[in-house]
């Protein structure tokens, strides 16, 4: 008999095992290679093999993330892949479902970006103590982009829509290219050092990250974080960040974004202005009530002042006084009156005459009560006697000796309880209800 039995597994489960095998012995890998056997089916999911001189693997980017790449992969194009690795359990073969690819090449670009930008993050470049408030009324503009794109066209139409006021100078520069970087450079510098300009707008159009690397330039973003005039950066799309946006004073996610972001609207300074205009004719119009109470409040006092006013008001005084007088005596007469006639009808309520007549009346009907109260006082403790003298009774022990019981006592009137009390010989006294018996003791049983 065999000591270990075999457990048998379908081949289902043997790829389950493995599957789980993969998934967690296997962390999230990045793969560089190259595409090949590329298909795109009808689902939108993306399949693909990665490979190089000596290996390949099977490689899946399910949709939605298919439809989010920033570039068309093609047969041949060498990227760098994100993804786990798992099992395909229905053929039995592994495989990379992939969260993102990119180009290789931009990858390594990324890579140097992210060095980059986390190295001049600790040195504080990006800090925002450090930013600059834009002006809330700019009057002149400064614009660094290219003359010949659609983002100067955008700028301006929101510009004149916004704030036709502004000035507005186009600094035309190359916004891509290995020299863009130090053109860039210089025309910012000159914006700088001419002094002209409230705010200075860096601005791109969208494109690859190879495209914005001119915007990634290190001198450039430590020229943008010195610069003491405000700068705002707005370069690519809005998905898009370079270092010349962490460095500037503002980001705006598009070139016509930035240029709302720098002036402010016609439309709403207009309404500011009305709203400004109305509340001014209110503060006149209260101002014009206020000096005209004032002026009818003097002329009042004046016509006061007038000796013929004076004795007309000292007249009316003395009248109303002499009214107020005349009230105040009537009013003091009927209090006078109403104590007169409250003090009568107390002296003849207390007169001695009507005392005596009461008392009278008290004492007759006084008379006979104090026998009566005795009798019942006296009925009363007899009933009280009565009652405990039946107490005294039902506990007297004489009770007890007339229904046919004794009381032993020695001579000395000790009373005996048992039958220790009492030795052969003793001579004992009994109490009977009629009269007491010499008794002598023969013995105890």
């Amino acid at each position: 008999m065999q000591d270990d039995q075999q457990h048998i597994l379908t081949p289902s489960q043997l790829n389950t095992l493995a599957r789980d095998l993969l998934e967690g012995a296997f962390p999230l890998v990045l793969v560089e290679g190259e595409i090949g056997n590329m298909s795109r089916p009808g689902s939108g999911h993306l399949y693909f093999t990665l490979k190089d001189a000596r290996a390949q693997v099977r490689c899946a980017l399910f949709k939605p993330k298919s439809q989010w790449l920033k570039f068309a992969p093609r047969e041949g194009l060498r990227v760098l892949a994100r993804g786990r690795l798992t099992l395909y359990e229905a053929r039995g073969d592994y495989q990379l479902v992939l969260d993102s690819i990119e180009d290789a090449g931009e990858g390594a670009l990324r890579r140097a970006l992210d060095e980059l930008k986390a190295r001049l993050q600790a040195e504080g470049l990006f800090d925002a103590a450090r930013k600059r408030a834009l002006p809330a009324w700019p009057r002149r503009l400064a614009v660094l982009t290219s003359p010949s794109g659609a983002v100067i066209r955008d700028i301006v139409s929101v510009l004149r829509r916004r704030f036709p006021l502004v000035e507005l100078d186009l600094l035309p520069v190359p916004v891509q290219g290995d020299t863009a970087a130090a053109q860039i450079r210089a025309m910012l510098q000159r914006a700088i050092d001419c002094g002209r300009y409230d705010a200075i707008l860096l601005a791109r159009g969208g494109g690859s990250l190879e495209d914005l690397w001119a915007f990634n330039d290190e001198a450039l973003a430590r020229m943008i974080a010195a610069s003491p005039v405000p700068v705002v950066s707005a370069i690519g799309h809005e998905t898009d960040f370079s270092l010349s946006d962490f460095a500037a004073d503002l980001r705006a996610p598009t070139p016509s974004a930035a240029a709302e972001l720098l002036v402010p609207d016609r439309t709403a300074l207009s309404a500011r202005l009305d709203a400004l205009h109305r509340r001014l004719i209110t503060l006149q119009q209260h101002a014009a009530r206020e000096r005209n109470q004032r002026a009818d409040h003097a002329f009042l006092r004046l016509q006061a002042m007038r000796p013929q006013a004076r004795l007309s008001a000292l007249a009316q005084r003395a009248q109303q006084a002499n009214a107020r007088l005349s009230n105040a005596m009537q009013r003091r007469l009927e209090r006078d009156r109403a104590s007169l006639r409250h003090a009568d009808s107390v002296l003849r309520a207390s007169h001695p005459r009507r005392t005596i007549e009461r008392l009278r009346e008290r004492l007759a009907s006084l008379q006979g009560r104090p026998q009566v109260l005795l009798a019942r006082r006296l009925q009363h403790d007899a009933l009280r006697l009565r009652g405990l003298a039946r107490s005294l009774h039902a506990i007297s022990p004489l009770a007890t000796v007339a229904r046919g019981y004794s009381i032993l006592q020695h001579d000395d009137g000790r009373i005996v309880r048992s039958i220790g009390d009492a030795a052969a010989g003793d001579i004992l006294d009994a109490r009977l209800h009629d009269g007491h018996l010499q008794l002598q003791v023969q013995g105890k049983h």
